[in-house]
């Protein structure tokens, strides 16, 4: 069997569409290129159901060398559906190759979060909650489904939201925080609720959180930051900020909020 590309087009981006393609830019010159070369080779054998492997000749293919970044060589890019996944550069012992593929191919659960991230960001959290029980069905621990998942089941099912936080923290750090901002929101919105001068209002904030209006909760946690700063032992601080951590950046509410909550911390 030949890996040598004929066609970057039809060896690489065409068949890519169809499954992970793992691209070798090398050079005939290229001593760590002879070492990584064989290594290569056999694991393309031995995965055949896997990935495919494609030797670009760096020399022959410049243009396209040029184009994805390669400034040394070997250097090793996984394409899927025409982008580039993942890539390592050097002459890698077998061992970390096999840890590379593994990490680096894709598979359901992959192409599921990717398709979850892009509806996070749509703001269509029912087809992402249904991608993420599906996540979680095929991975039960998988950190970043289960943080996902505990922020949009934190007020309606509390106790599976502090499960799922658990799973979470053994994850990125994005998901630690949204672990943490479960606990917090979970520990600062059960009455009954400190007494001071902001009480009512940080009762109603979180009356309107439950009530699925954030928009109106913020506006309320804002008031008691004016009116009563550190209330309930900076509770007001601590609600909003898990809030806005479990909204993430770019939601209305904190696109709208964040600036004037944050100006009433100081």
């Amino acid at each position: 069997m030949g890996f040598d590309v004929q066609s970057f087009q039809e060896d690489v981006l065409d068949a890519s569409q169809h499954g992970p393609v793992v691209v070798d830019f090398w050079a005939p010159w290229c001593g760590p290129c002879r070492v990584l070369g064989p290594v290569i080779e056999k694991l393309a054998h031995e995965q055949a159901d896997k990935w495919t492997l494609a030797k670009v000749n760096s020399d022959q293919f410049q243009a396209e060398a040029m184009q994805y970044g390669v400034r040394g060589i070997p250097s090793v890019k996984m394409f899927y559906k025409g982008d580039v996944i993942d890539e390592f550069t050097g002459a890698l012992p077998e061992p970390a190759i096999r840890q590379w593929l593994e990490k680096a191919l894709p598979g359901e659960t992959k192409e599921l979060m990717m398709e979850v991230e892009s509806l996070l960001d749509e703001g269509n959290l029912t087809d992402a909650r249904v991608r993420l029980e599906r996540i979680l069905e095929l991975e039960p621990t998988n950190p970043a489904a289960a943080g996902h998942m505990a922020a949009l089941v934190a007020l309606e099912d509390p106790e599976r939201a502090l499960q799922l936080a658990d799973m979470a923290v053994t994850g990125e750090p994005r998901f630690v925080q949204i672990a943490e901002a479960v606990r917090t929101l979970l520990a600062l919105t059960h009455e009954p609720f400190p007494e001071g001068a902001g009480a009512n209002t940080y009762a109603r904030a979180v009356h309107a959180l439950y009530a699925g209006n954030p928009d109106a909760a913020i506006q309320d946690l804002i008031e008691v930051l004016k009116t009563d700063r550190y209330y309930g032992d900076d509770a007001a601080r601590k609600l909003g900020v898990a809030i806005f951590t479990l909204l993430g950046p770019a939601h209305p509410v904190s696109t709208r909020h964040r600036r004037t909550f944050d100006m009433w911390l100081y």
